[in-house]
């Protein structure tokens, strides 16, 4: 940000590494109780980031961007797949993230037990409070190459690369599976806004051709 006798970091950033640190030394200290109280912590405080997306203007234009295309003759989707969410447990962000995605089931009526999830980064705590959250865990690194095998179903990907979101298009690469393909996510316009076209059509072709 320029200013009056030069320029100066915004704060922005700064608090919120700051915040995030602060989240995960609080984390850390809570972990040495271990076990049942540690999940509770993590469970709380996501309930908590979930109550602040519900009193915010965000989450209730959110829904009614949701609720508009279900009026449709769309098939609404019937489960759901998250892919690298992070560590919620001591990242704002992705606990935000995740109460949004828990908002987002409630609104479409899908159940928690049709929604699952794989991120590296999970911690034994994460993966213990998922479940506790009725979250299936896939069991291992699908690298984006997930069908949607006959019924709609959500992609919650908004900390994905490409090469995840080339993968899965690349996974449903005819009409009747991206009919029902519905990903939240990264702006596919705005990967190839930033990339020279001989790069997406090499690297990420389904990409470029979708």
């Amino acid at each position: 940000m320029a200013a009056a006798g030069g320029w100066r970091a915004a704060r922005g950033r700064r608090r919120r590494r700051e915040k995030e640190k602060e989240e995960k030394e609080k984390v850390g200290k809570e972990g040495k109780e271990g076990g049942d109280d540690d999940i509770a912590a993590v469970l709380r405080r996501l309930r908590e980031a979930r109550d602040d997306l519900l009193s915010s203007g965000f989450w209730a234009e959110s829904a009614g961007a949701v609720r508009a295309p279900l009026r449709g003759p769309a098939e609404p989707p019937a489960r759901c797949v998250c892919y690298g969410l992070g560590r919620f447990a001591a990242c704002p962000a992705a606990r935000y993230q995740l109460a949004f995605l828990l908002l987002l089931l409630e609104e479409l009526r899908v159940p928690p037990a049709r929604c699952a999830l794989f991120d590296p980064a999970f911690s034994a705590r994460e993966a213990a409070a998922l479940r506790a959250l009725g979250m299936r865990l896939l069991p291992h690194n699908e690298e984006g190459k997930h069908g949607v095998r006959g019924s709609a179903t959500l992609f919650y990907m908004v900390h994905c690369g490409k090469a995840l979101y080339n993968n899965l298009l690349w996974s449903n690469w005819s009409p009747a599976a991206l009919s029902r393909l519905v990903i939240i996510g990264n702006s596919f316009r705005g990967i190839e806004e930033r990339l020279l076209s001989r790069i997406l059509e090499r690297d990420y072709s389904y990409i470029a051709k979708v």
